[in-house]
């Protein structure tokens, strides 16, 4: 089987087997798309290496919104990674986001949506990056696949163990608070990455326009496990 062409399907199928990635309720009234491309002004007009300027701004779109927590950003053509160098590649700067955020407040619990074990995990350090990550493995009707966790607090790490098990539903970090976290606004970055390669506690998780279609197959839909009634239907 190959993961890369029916690992969607597969997540399809088995929709109902996936616990909660968060405690938050994510179709709750209280949850906002937010919108992180060229389009918003408010951080077009925002100091983005500020990460405290940041930060104001994703609470003034939450408040404006009347929400607690917004989501969004899958596939997503963000200007945004500009305030990092870490996202300029030789060609053309990577602005196509591969995972789904979810912006909530820092020490919220993260779940593993199903069995698994630890696939890897680092701290990439970098101003911009991931922060402390943490990469699970998971297998389903004999398909192996990947979920990443991202922007965590460095507390995550701590004891945490290659191949260390972890059960359906058990928490596995928490949201980590800037500057630790890579400095970001408080949020979790989640992904599904059919095969892995060669990486190990690192894995793109944004791309240049160029490398769409290889992506988006490489890296389904993220809602396909955590079914949020806020963001876009999934073809």
């Amino acid at each position: 089987m190959n993961n890369t062409q029916n690992l969607s399907a597969l997540l399809r199928r088995q929709r109902h087997a996936f616990a909660p990635v968060l405690d938050a309720d994510l179709n709750a009234d209280g949850v906002c798309t937010l919108d992180f491309s060229e389009k918003n002004l408010l951080l077009q007009n925002t100091d983005l290496q500020d990460t405290d300027s940041f930060n104001k701004a994703v609470e003034q779109m939450l408040q404006e919104h009347k929400a607690t927590a917004g989501v969004g950003g899958y596939l997503e053509d963000r200007f945004i990674y500009r305030r990092s160098r870490h996202f300029d590649v030789a060609a053309q700067s990577r602005n196509l986001h591969l995972g789904v955020d979810v912006w909530l407040s820092a020490g919220t619990a993260v779940f593993t949506p199903l069995d698994a074990t630890v696939h890897s995990f680092q701290d990439n350090d970098n101003f911009g990056d991931y922060g402390p990550t943490i990469i699970l493995q998971h297998e389903l009707e004999g398909v192996t696949f990947y979920t990443l966790y991202g922007h965590l607090n460095r507390t995550s790490l701590q004891g945490l163990q290659q191949g260390q098990h972890f059960a359906r539903g058990e928490k596995i970090a928490e949201i980590g608070p800037y500057p630790e976290n890579g400095h970001w606004p408080p949020h979790l970055h989640f992904q599904i990455i059919a095969e892995m390669g060669d990486k190990y506690g690192d894995f793109p998780g944004v791309a240049t326009t160029a490398e769409r279609a290889k992506y988006a197959q490489l890296c389904p839909d993220p809602n396909l496990i955590l079914q949020c009634r806020h963001l876009p239907p999934i073809s």
